[in-house]
């Protein structure tokens, strides 16, 4: 058994442990068992809690969990060399133990016989009295015996010792020397174990008590008249310190199963969180913080029962294990990500640089755009990286922009100018329709051509400006009677700059267009014309026939005409 010391001892490092279990391995003290498994409870605690640090700070730093191997641990290859060299000490001195426990049997057993041949007769116990108080004398030098055989052993040498000193008559004096001497004694002990109830230390007490009881049995007997009383208050005062000893560990008992159940609880939150699906890195951070907070607590329960407190713990670090793997996992594939998100940014910035100095302001100006908009779909980075990142993506897209914006500064100030122009046109025209002057066709025509040569206006107004225009041509080309292919004619002519403004290839695939459409037409008139030769211009129903495809070979002439007319104005816009 330990004393109270040793029992409130508290270990803060491996190495305490280690040096202490060297005191035991190597010096004169006998290890005993209940300190034993403190400290190898008390060392794998702390053993546990540094591998659960250096993982989680392996997984913190980035570390990829099916790589982390456990490092091998010199301290614990040396408790447990120490632990074994401890273990064969007690293994050899338990044996030695057991030896001389048989041996004081043998020899107490021999004891009692002796005493027991002397109680055959008064005589005979006169006669062996000197032999006999030797032999009371080499009993209480006789210490250990097995813990079976002892209470047996003590109470038939105790039945004998009193059945000597009844039938003792020869020495009279002696006896009750004796007796009032074993009565001192008795009675100090009973007042020593009376004082027990007393002590602070319940575990001290009941280890000083044992030591009483063994002095009381080594004690000879006391007046016969006497004997029930010393032995029921002895008894009494052992069963106040033997109830406050049993309570000790009932209490310690039920603390230890309420850190059991604190723990089982911990653990059971534990393995909850670690199921938790996190969905972002806040909430994983918000988990962990949880995680440690439970660990911290952890920290201040006391011991489980023995049996179950390395599976309690073991448990519980299995479960901080799980959530610490499922964290590691996770960032891992957000660093994965962050990765292939700055792959593809970069790929934006590289791609925004080769732009910068272009001057195809049009199709330069979509392509950024477009640029922009993919960057917004792209995840996020790192802040740092992204940072650097975006402002190289954005410089490149600003260089741009700014240059083509000082050059679009001009044309604004053109466009403006092309506006008043068309105004001033339009307000001419607006003249023209209330005028009935001669020559206001020639006028109007000569006007129109004029708006059509005009430059772009400014994008806000055009629409408004548009509708003006037209609504005040087709008024004068009703008042006229200007012909509808003739309207679309100057319409095609006006929607010309904005179709080169699409592009040079633009204007050329409308021209082979109507090229084709006048082939076509071309090759109609022919069949038509063709046609009418065969004709009977006789007969009343040829004559109604002729006079159809007469009419829509005019048509198709017509539209021909229409036709070299556009191909003849995108031939004068190439030109300009």
């Amino acid at each position: 058994m330990m004393d109270s010391q040793e029992t409130l001892k508290v270990y803060t490092t491996k190495q305490e442990v280690i040096e202490r279990i060297k005191e035991l391995a190597h010096g004169e003290e006998m290890p005993q068992k209940e300190e034993m498994e403190q400290l190898k409870t008390v060392f794998y605690k702390l053993h546990f809690a540094q591998r659960e640090a250096e993982m989680k700070a392996y997984l913190d730093a980035g570390g990829d969990p099916e790589k982390y191997q456990i490092t091998p641990d010199e301290d614990e290859e040396v408790f447990k060399a120490e632990m074994g060299v401890v273990k064969e000490r007690r293994a050899k001195f338990a044996q030695e133990q057991e030896e001389i426990k048989q041996e004081n049997l043998k020899k107490k057993l021999d004891i009692i016989e002796k005493i027991k041949a002397m109680v055959t007769s008064p005589e005979m116990a006169n006669k062996s009295y000197q032999e006999f108080k030797q032999l009371q004398t080499e009993w209480k030098e006789l210490k250990l015996v097995p813990a079976d055989k002892a209470n047996e052993l003590w109470r038939n040498y105790q039945l004998y010792v009193e059945q000597f000193y009844d039938l003792l008559k020869l020495n009279n004096e002696a006896r009750e020397y004796d007796f009032k001497k074993n009565l001192e004694i008795k009675t100090r002990l009973c007042e020593a174990a009376e004082h027990l109830a007393d002590e602070e230390d319940v575990i001290s007490a009941f280890h000083q008590l044992q030591k009483l009881h063994q002095e009381f049995r080594e004690t000879g007997p006391v007046a016969k008249e006497l004997r029930d009383e010393i032995w029921a208050r002895f008894k009494a005062a052992s069963t106040v310190v033997n109830k406050r000893h049993q309570q000790h560990f009932e209490e310690l008992r039920a603390k230890e199963e309420n850190n059991l159940a604190r723990k089982t609880e911990l653990c059971e939150k534990v393995e909850e969180i670690a199921k938790t699906d996190a969905k972002g890195a806040s909430e994983w951070e918000k988990l962990t913080k949880a995680i440690i907070d439970i660990q911290t607590e952890w920290k201040t329960i006391g011991f489980a029962p023995q049996k179950m407190n390395v599976k309690i713990f073991e448990r519980f670090r299995a479960a901080c294990d799980t959530f610490f793997s499922r964290k590691a996992e996770y960032f891992k594939e957000i660093r994965q990500k962050f990765a292939e998100n700055a792959e593809k940014k970069k790929a934006l910035v590289e791609q925004a640089k080769a732009l910068q100095d272009s001057t195809d302001w049009k199709a330069t100006t979509d392509k950024i755009i477009a640029l922009q908009k993919e960057w917004k779909t792209i995840g996020i980075v790192p802040k740092k990286l992204g940072d650097d990142l975006w402002n190289e993506f954005k410089d490149a897209c600003n260089k741009f922009f700014e240059a083509r914006n000082a050059i679009n500064a001009d044309s604004r100030n053109a466009e403006r100018e092309n506006l008043n122009q068309k105004r001033s046109i339009i307000e001419q025209l607006n003249a023209l329709a209330e005028d009935t002057g001669e020559e206001i066709k020639e006028k109007v025509q000569k006007l129109i051509e004029q708006y059509q040569s005009i430059g772009h206006v400014p994008f806000k107004e055009k629409d408004k400006l548009y509708k003006e225009y037209h609504d005040i041509v087709d008024r004068l080309y009703k008042n006229l009677n200007i012909s509808a292919s003739r309207r679309r004619l100057d319409n095609f002519k006006n929607n010309l700059k904005q179709m080169a403004d699409k592009g040079a290839n633009v204007l050329d695939n409308e021209r082979a267009r109507l090229m084709r459409k006048y082939e076509t037409i071309r090759s109609e008139v022919q069949t038509y014309e063709n046609n009418l030769g065969f004709l009977n211009a006789s007969s009343k129903k040829g004559n109604s026939l002729i006079d159809e495809m007469n009419r829509k070979v005019e048509k198709l002439r017509n539209e021909m005409n229409l036709v070299r007319e556009k191909i003849r104005a995108i031939d004068k816009e190439n030109d300009s």
